[in-house]
Order: structure tokens, then sequence, then C-alpha cells
């Protein structure tokens, strides 16, 4: 797998709120990108080309800086994917189009599906069905509830015509998944962006304050090994960040998916879970692959 050089905030020009504004929406950007490529790697290019374009205009002419970062990051990923190389790349063949595997720990490691083969085909069988235009326009309003104005001028489409794409995409993902999407509140959309904003900066605080007094996190992993139980908001908060801060990516899973998808330089390694309640998060589980991590 192709590693990518990683645009850090020190090689940005800090010209009145560069640095912060990548702090609060990059995260962001990443898990937009991704919904929308499939690709951690591409996810976080496009995110950084949005960054070094913002760099070339004036934060003070920018109303919105996050609608702003949206509308280009959209741009570039149908770009992306309008391109033949993409339409070639997410063919599927048929047997991949298959419903997740149960992941069997004891066979033996060389056979053994990772975490990574098991959510990647379930993020590849259904939006590969969908076009450039769909996909981009499903992902901004369902997923993260743009308006339809800001995603026709993201697709460069009326916002009439960007609504009957949304539902073309919604109509295929149900009848694909065979199910209904389960719909994630936007409590539980909102807890959750500030959940991987603070992974992402190593927010020691931030984190801490998104957990209940309650909360307790348990861990297991993809080998013969016991669970890891943490509790209390300082625990919790101190493991999360020993193994999803800063040199992990964060991104939220499928559609209609309330998971989180842990990435290590472009490789799955871990699935989290959260319960949110009344704004807090009262439970976290996840299921990690350690064999996934690179030193």
């Amino acid at each position: 797998m192709e590693v990518r050089p990683i645009l850090v905030t020190s090689s940005l020009p800090d010209d009145g709120g560069i640095t912060a504004a990548w702090r609060a929406h990059q995260p962001y950007l990443v898990k937009l990108a991704y919904h929308m490529l499939g690709d951690v790697g591409d996810a976080q290019d496009v995110a950084q080309e949005a960054f070094l374009r913002l760099t070339c205009k004036d934060l003070a002419d920018i109303d919105d800086v996050r609608g702003w970062l949206t509308v280009v990051a959209g741009r570039l990923c149908l770009d992306q994917l309008r391109s033949a190389r993409v339409r070639l790349e997410t063919k599927l063949a048929p047997d991949q189009e298959s419903a997740l595997v149960d992941v069997d720990v004891t066979r033996d490691p060389a056979e053994r599906v990772t975490l990574d083969d098991v959510v990647s085909t379930a993020l590849l069988t259904v939006p590969s069905r969908l076009s450039p235009g769909e996909r981009v326009a499903f992902v901004l309003h369902d997923v993260f509830a743009v308006p339809f104005d800001e995603i026709a001028e993201t697709v460069g489409r009326p916002a009439g015509t960007c609504r009957q794409l949304a539902r073309r995409a919604r109509v295929k993902f149900i009848g694909a998944t065979r199910r209904s999407v389960e719909v994630i509140s936007p409590e539980h959309r909102r807890v959750t962006e500030a959940f991987i904003t603070a992974c992402a900066n190593g927010d020691l605080r931030a984190l801490t304050s998104l957990l209940d007094p309650t909360v307790w996190g348990v861990g297991t992993v993809l080998a013969d090994a016991p669970p890891q139980v943490n509790h209390g908001p300082d625990d919790v908060a101190a493991n999360l960040l020993r193994y999803l801060g800063p040199g992990a990516t964060l991104v939220s899973g499928p559609p209609g998916e309330p998971v989180l998808l842990a990435f290590d330089r472009g490789r799955l390694f871990a699935v989290v879970a959260l319960t949110v309640r009344d704004g807090l998060v009262m439970k976290i589980e996840a299921t990690a692959d350690p064999a996934a991590r690179q030193p």
C-alpha cells in the first residue's frame, strides 16, 4: 500500500486562522472525502489539497470556512470519481458483491480475513453502483446533512437535480443492503464529529468533556487475548488517545452504520462503536486487529 506524505500544521502559513481551521475541519474533510472515495489515503489527499487552496485565500473574505472547504473537497472528489481510472477500479467482481464475512480468528493467520478486508467490501459494494453525481449528492446530504442548494454549487447542477440524484442513490443503497438504512440522529452525528476531532488533535480535555461520568470502554482484539475494559472519563479518554490519537485517522463508517473506522497509514486496524445518550458517550466498544498497526 502506498504511504502518502501527510500535510502537518507546521507547514501551513498561519495567516490569521489557517492552523486553527486545520485543527477544526481537517478530520471532517477526511471523513467526508472517505465516504465519497472509499479510500482513506485518497481522502487525506483531498483534504490536503482543499487546505492548500484555502491558504491562497483571505479568510476574512470567507463567511463559512467549513462550507467553503466542503464545496472544494466535494468538487475534488467529483472530479476523481468521474475519471476513467476510478470508474474502472471501482468495478467489483461478482464474488466481491457478497455480504460481510465472519472473521474466524481460529484460522491460520495467513488465511485470516482482516478487518480491512471485511469493511472494504462493505464500503465498496454499494457506492460502486452509484454514478459520481449520485454518490456525491447522497454522501453530502444523507451523511453530512448539507443542504441541496450547497450541493448544487458543488456538483454544478440545479438543486432539484441534486435532490433526485440523492433519492436515486438512496433507493439503490437500501435495495443493495436489503434493509432500511438506520437513521443516525443529529445528536449522535454531532458527538461523533466532536469525538473524531478531539482524537485527531490529541485534545484530552475536549475528549473527556464528551464522555458521560459513568462511561466505560471495552476493547477486543482479533487474537486470543482477554478484552481490555476501562471505566470513567479520565481512564477511558487516556486509553483512547493512546490508540486513536494523532497518528491514527478516524472516519465514520458506512452510511447508516453508527461506527467509526480507525486507520494507521491507510490500513484499517480498528472498528469503534459509540453509544450516545443525552449528548454524551456512555459506552465505547472497539474491535482491533493489532497486526494491522505498522511499527
